[in-house]
């Protein structure tokens, strides 16, 4: 009998598409540890073929049931898909409460599909300082699509829009979601609309308003006006023209706009990392410093600059 021989080492691993070796990696990314180092560096190498597609909105839009039809949709088409949701996080465990385990589990067994979950941990804008690694590993690991699904509160719509090739915007029919879209600047970020659950009574109206708030901004002939689409994700309805939309905006930017879009992100990866660090070493230099400035014993700035300097 042939002894086995040494393990493989888990660069090599994940350089050769091992699925294992890839979790590992997000893990390794997700908690900020030295060994995900070389395996950033190795995916990024290779980053850059696949469509890194953004899907948010509002809560109740039914954005994870448009994630899965597109899975479907994608793998019909034999289309690598890998999925990063990121999910509020548990205020005991700090963990993601809703989790791949309870979503999109029918593709557990499909080898041409990765489902993981990704926990905000309280971040600000909803997204996890550890995204952009984690997305980065996806896009090296070989995947012809990636989807990054936000929690869809707040800020996170429009972060998503810097970490991302491409946004898309899921509405409701009900409850105002287009005139809402409109009013908070969502509209700017979008770069495709899907008024889901369009089965519903006003989402006629919902599209109408949706495509005469475009035309209030400025524009010009270089101007990417969002596709307006219908979709019933429960049915697989309108999911290939949310495909095809996402892939004449991807046209329509050109290399060189995909290289703009990859610049930012980049500079949203380093910034988004200054500013966790940074809170980090606030909150152990601190001390007292936060009771001194509500006594009005030191302003402010001066406790800002204190942090700042190293207490």
């Amino acid at each position: 009998m042939t002894a086995p021989g040494p393990p493989v080492p888990l660069l090599d691993r994940f350089r050769a598409g091992d699925p294992r070796a890839l979790a590992r990696a997000i893990t390794l990314a997700e908690s900020g540890m030295e060994g995900a180092r070389p395996l950033l560096r190795a995916a990024r190498e290779r980053a850059g073929r696949a469509v890194v597609l953004g899907v948010t909105g509002s809560p109740g839009s039914g954005k994870s049931t448009l994630t899965d039809g597109l899975i479907a949709h994608l793998r019909g088409e034999g289309r690598r898909v890998a999925v990063l949701a990121v999910d509020p996080s548990s205020p005991y465990s700090g963990g993601a409460i809703l989790g791949d385990r309870i979503r999109m589990l029918r593709w557990h067994a499909d080898e041409g599909v990765f489902v993981r979950s990704l926990a905000s941990r309280g971040a600000l804008g909803g997204l996890s300082p550890r995204t952009l690694p984690v997305l980065a590993l996806l896009e090296g690991a070989g995947f012809d699509w990636v989807i990054l699904e936000t929690v869809g509160v707040g800020q996170s719509e429009v972060d998503v829009a810097a970490v991302c090739d491409h946004t898309l915007l899921v509405l409701t029919p009900a409850g105002g979601d287009g005139v809402q879209a409109f009013k908070a600047g969502i509209m700017e970020i979008a770069d495709v609309l899907a008024v889901n659950k369009a089965d519903l009574p006003g989402a006629d109206r919902t599209v109408r308003e949706l495509r005469a708030a475009q035309g209030l901004g400025a524009h010009d002939a270089h101007t990417w006006f969002a596709p307006v689409l219908k979709t019933v994700a429960s049915q697989g309805e309108g999911l290939a023209e949310v495909v095809e939309a996402v892939l004449a905006h991807r046209a329509h930017l050109g290399e060189e706009g995909l290289g703009e879009r990859r610049e930012r992100r980049a500079e949203f990866e380093v910034r988004t990392l200054v500013q966790d660090r940074v809170l980090r070493r606030a909150r152990e230099l601190s001390g007292d410093l936060y009771a001194r400035v509500a006594r009005g014993e030191l302003d402010a700035d001066a406790a800002a600059d204190e942090l700042l300097s190293g207490g």
